[in-house]
Formats: structure tokens, C-alpha cells, sequence
């Protein structure tokens, strides 16, 4: 018994005494790990910090630029018509116009098509054309808006010109109520020209954006809609839509933004008149093809005037999304979510 308890200690003694010894190892380890995850929090939080404060970098340096118009023209400036370089007499409600006009023209376009191009690709498209189909929409998300631009220009103004505008005004130019919104001169610009050359950038974004939620429907929830007899339009509308809503309507607003904020596809087609815009053939102007004009050549009060329009291109894109957030929370909650 004595010689079985000296074993049995004499064997116990080493674990004991590596337990001991390896003790102090992890205790290090897990200080180690611990300073590595502050660390690493800290880290990524100043990469979030970092956004907040350059946007917030971004606002002060445009109201601050801003500020003298604002403080001659006062709220007014809004829904001011004058553009008088010469006469420092400027108002933005000829810019607004045309940029809400604009891309309200390329939404009411882009999204019908983007979302029929998301359903096919995801429903009902042959396996073998899916993937090229999709690469396609895919690049044309890439190619550059002064492409689009001369597109616009060089291509498609006289194509619409020609078969478009003249036929439309000569059908719907004389009908009351509507007639007045087809009138104006048919050369290939204006607000709706500018819109669809918008709708055809924009839609690709849309299109993608939607492709990829539809995608991530669980594929049990459109097997159990298709057993239970529901067509594909019942099973789009009853399942996948509401299963994906927050990424649809993310999707939009990608495509709105980029819409209310571009450039030179704009400038190129819009006609860039500093007039209000009494049809849809008038020609006009938007918040970032004014920018992109008259920038280069402006000075003292002018640029003050410019920053203030892009302060207030800031504000309605703002809005915008604030909107669509809100929107979808009212959603969440009507479905008790």
C-alpha cells in the first residue's frame, strides 16, 4: 500500500507541477489576446470614425463655402428662377427642377426594366445564358458616364430626335391637358432625353443590386410556393418580394443617388439652359452639370453661389435616403418585425 502510494504520488507530482508552470503561460496568452482585440476594436473603430468625420469634413466645408449666399438670399435661394452671372442674381430652383426631373424620369424607366431583368435572371432564365447575361449587366455598371455622355450626344440625341420626339409631338402635342408637356423644339435634347440616358446607366446598378437578393432567397420558400400550385409572378410577389424588400429598395436608391448626383452624362444631353423647363423636349439644367459648367470660370460670390447648389445637392440626396430608411422601418413595423 505504502509502495502503490509513493507510485501514485511520485506520478501525480509531475502533472501538478506542469499545470504550475504552464499556469503563468496562459495567463499571458490571454492578456495577449485580450490586448490584441482592443487593439483591433480601437482599430476598426477609428476606420468607422474616420467616414463620419470626412462626411462630416464635406458638410462644414460646403456650407461654410456656402454661407454668403445663403446669407444674401436667405431660404429664398430655393425656389429663386434668376441666373445673372453679371448681376450676382442667382437662384437654384431652375437646377433643382431639372435634377429631380431627370432622374424621376430615369427611375420611372430604369426600375420596371431593372426589376423584369432581375426576375428573368433569377426565375426563368436558361442556365447557359445566366452567367454571360449577368456579366453583361455587370459592365455595363463599369463603363464610364462621359461614355454614356457621347453616347448620348453623338448617337442617341439625333435616333431620338428623329423617331421619338417628332412622332410624340405631332401624336400627343395638340391633346389637352398633356399636349403641353411634348412641345418645344425636336432636336434630341432635354430633360427626357437626359432622363433615359440616365435610366441606362442606372440600370445596371438596379439590376445587379436586385439579381443578388433574389438570389439569396432560401430555395425551400419558392419550392413550397411552386408545390402549393402558385405561379411564378404569385411567387415573385408573395415570397421573394417580401423576403428581399430591404435590398430592393436599397438597390433603388443606389440608382436614384447615382442619378441625382451625375455629371457629364447630363451635360451633355440636358441642353444646359438656365431656364425653367415647360416640357419634357425643353432643354435645362441640373444641380451637377451647372458645376460642371460654369466652375472652371467662376469667382468671389459666383463660387459662393456654386457651393451653395452643392450643398443643396447634398441635402435633397440626404433626404432621399432618410426617406427610403424611413420607409422600410415603417414596413418592418407593419409587419411586426
Amino acid at each position: 500500500m505504502s509502495m502503490e502510494a509513493s507510485m501514485s504520488s511520485s506520478t501525480a507530482q509531475p502533472d501538478t507541477v506542469m499545470t504550475e508552470s504552464n499556469q503563468p503561460n496562459m495567463v499571458e496568452v490571454a492578456k495577449r489576446q485580450r490586448f490584441q482585440d482592443i487593439v483591433f476594436h480601437r482599430l476598426t473603430q477609428t476606420f468607422s470614425l474616420l467616414v463620419l468625420l470626412a462626411l462630416t469634413g464635406i458638410i462644414a466645408s460646403l456650407f461654410i463655402n456656402a454661407w454668403p449666399a445663403f446669407q444674401k438670399f436667405g431660404i429664398h435661394f430655393i425656389w429663386r428662377v434668376e441666373w445673372d452671372i453679371v448681376n450676382e442674381e442667382f437662384g437654384a430652383a431652375i437646377s433643382i427642377v431639372g435634377t429631380l426631373a431627370s432622374a424621376g424620369i430615369a427611375m420611372l424607366i430604369a426600375v420596371p426594366l431593372a426589376f423584369g431583368i432581375a426576375v428573368f435572371l433569377t426565375e426563368t432564365c436558361p442556365t447557359w445564358l445566366r452567367r454571360p447575361l449577368g456579366t453583361a449587366i455587370e459592365l455595363l455598371a463599369a463603363v464610364p458616364s462621359i461614355i454614356y455622355g457621347m453616347f448620348g450626344l453623338f448617337v442617341f440625341a439625333p435616333l431620338f430626335a428623329d423617331y421619338l420626339q417628332v412622332p410624340l409631338q405631332k401624336i400627343l402635342g395638340g391633346m389637352p391637358l398633356v399636349g403641353f408637356l411634348f412641345g418645344g423644339s425636336t432636336n434630341g435634347m432635354g430633360i427626357l432625353a437626359a432622363g433615359i440616358v440616365l435610366a441606362f446607366m442606372v440600370l445596371p446598378f438596379i439590376a445587379a443590386v436586385m439579381r443578388d437578393v433574389f438570389e439569396v432567397t432560401p430555395p425551400i420558400l419558392r419550392e413550397s410556393a411552386y408545390g402549393l400550385g402558385c405561379t411564378t409572378w404569385e411567387v415573385i410577389r408573395n415570397v421573394v418580394l417580401p423576403y428581399t424588400q430591404k435590398g430592393v429598395i436599397g438597390g433603388i436608391m443606389l440608382g436614384l443617388g447615382r442619378a441625382l448626383g451625375e455629371t457629364m452624362a447630363v451635360t451633355f444631353v440636358i441642353g444646359n439652359a438656365n431656364r425653367m423647363p415647360t416640357s419634357l423636349f425643353s432643354p435645362g439644367t441640373s444641380i451637377a452639370s451647372t458645376l460642371a459648367n460654369e466652375f472652371g470660370e467662376a469667382a468671389d460670390f459666383h463660387i459662393s453661389t456654386l457651393f451653395a447648389l452643392a450643398f443643396l445637392l447634398f441635402v435633397i440626396t440626404f433626404v432621399v435616403l432618410a426617406m427610403a430608411k424611413l420607409l422600410i422601418n415603417r414596413t418592418e413595423k407593419a409587419k411586426g418585425i
